[in-house]
This record gives C-alpha cells, structure tokens and sequence, in this order.
C-alpha cells in the first residue's frame, strides 16, 4: 500500500531534499558515506531503479499518483509519497516538474576506473565537461552509439545530477562510469597513465592541423580506444592532445569552425565505434 501524504506544511523537514538543500550539499548529505541525488520524470527514476539504487521519497503531481507515476510508485513500495498540485509543487521546488515526478535516491560508491573498462572496447573520456545539458547528452550518444563506458576527469559535471540525468533519459543508469581519481591538477597524468595501462590507445577530438581522419583505418582497427572530448568552448588542453595516440578532426563545411562537445560526441562515438 502506497505510503502518501498530502503536503500541507512547506517547512516539513522531509522536504528540504527536494526544496532546500542545493544538489551539492545533497552530494555529501551523508558524508562520509555516498549522498543523495534527486531523479525527475517517470522515465528516468525508472532507469535508476533497474540501475539498482535505492529509493528514499517521491515528490508526485497529484494527478499522476494513478497516471504516469503509478508504476514508479508501485515498484517503491513503502517508501514515503509526497503529493500536491502543480502550483504547489512549482511553488516549492521552484521550477516545473517533468511528467510531476521527482525521486530521491542514495548514492552509490563510485567504482574504479579498472572495474568500469575491464572487458570495455570503447571507452569515453570527457575532460572538464562541465554544463549538465553537454554530459546528458554525452551519455544519452554513449548508450545509443556503442559506447562501453564514460569516464570523467575531476572537474566535470555530476552525472547525477537532476538536469544531466534528466538530458540523458536515464542513460546515466545505464552506461558504466566513474571518476578518474585525484585532483584537477592530476590529469591528464594520472588518468593517461591509467588508460595506457590498460591497453587504451586514445584519440583526441580536437582542432589542430596534424589530425587524423575520422576514417583512418588505424584507428578502426585499434582493439581498445579512448575518445577523449574538452571542455565547452576551449576543449581539450594542450598537455592532454600531446599525451594522446591521436588527435582527431571531424571535418567542417560551409566555414563553421566547430561542434557544440556534445554534437561532436554523437559524431565521434558513431564513426569509432569498434566492429565498423
């Protein structure tokens, strides 16, 4: 039986996760253990339940709780149901909420980078990517375009985070990733090393004369490749193309300089994708 309540009191300390706490505070709510996150739309609190994460409360529409909410509901059983109009809700939270559905989950300790590529035969790499529409997108690309796993240097955007989980429709759920360890400062040494390691031969996406073709036959028949994307608007530093097997072009018509990271995602993950 579903456990809800009608919310009649802004100020319940229950609702702080989702009204008055930032997303960062959340990421240590627990500290030191793994924090919360906060999932929007049926769609993605989904994904993170097949992901396996564990669900604390919902903040549900009124109308949804026997609609579009129903089965999330159902597959969370006892776990608290917070319910109100869509004028409350706007009102609380500050913004719309998509289908009227927010869930909050507990984190879970990020696995190392080893574990994440271990069997893995393309791998991305994202360097500094920090709008979380931009690493969404990277992720919703990854899952749709034989990406084995997403990595992200200290720096990047939280996948988990509500608008990034959101963008990517779950996918952050579904594809492997972690962090590489360290600091800021640490890559791309640490991380590069780490890849090398492993047996990565890595392609940098980035706009220098001395590229190779996305075409080039040695970088199809590389076994185990890393795509290496950079931060919105300067991309990748310069350390990290050197530190690089490659450096990859996407050509460019009609004078247009170059791709949004997150177009360039798409483009590079399908044309390197293994088996092509």
């Amino acid at each position: 039986m579903p456990n809800i309540t009608l919310i009649t009191d802004f100020s319940a300390p229950e609702l702080d996760i989702y009204a008055r706490i930032p997303e960062r505070q959340l990421f240590h709510y627990y500290e030191p253990a793994p924090g919360i996150f906060i999932t929007e739309s049926p769609k993605v609190v989904e994904r993170a339940l097949n992901g396996g994460y564990e669900p604390l409360s919902l903040l549900v529409e009124t109308k949804h709780v026997k609609g579009e909410a129903r089965e999330v509901i159902a597959r969370c059983k006892d776990v608290p149901v917070y319910t109100a109009d869509f004028e409350v809700l706007t009102k609380l939270t500050g913004f719309p909420l998509t289908r009227g559905v927010l869930c909050a989950m507990r984190r879970r300790p990020l696995p190392d980078v080893q574990s994440i590529c271990a069997g893995a035969r393309r791998v991305a790499v994202l360097e500094r990517v920090m709008n979380p529409a931009n690493v969404g997108s990277i992720f919703r690309s990854a899952a749709a375009l034989g990406m084995d796993a997403v990595l992200l240097t200290p720096g990047c955007c939280d996948p988990l985070y509500r608008r990034a989980a959101r963008v990517s429709m779950g996918t952050v759920f579904q594809v492997p990733w972690t962090f590489f360890p360290g600091k800021e400062e640490d890559w791309p040494g640490t991380g590069m090393g780490l890849l090398k390691e492993m047996g990565f031969k890595t392609a940098a996406m980035a706009l220098c004369e001395n590229s190779v073709g996305m075409d080039a036959p040695e970088l199809k028949a590389e076994e185990r490749l890393a795509i290496v994307l950079g931060t919105e608007g300067d991309g990748l530093a310069a350390r990290t193309i050197a530190d690089c097997d490659y450096t990859v072009r996407i050509p460019m018509a009609a004078g247009v300089d170059s791709l949004n990271v997150a177009a360039a995602s798409a483009v590079a993950f399908w044309e390197l994708r293994s088996g092509t």
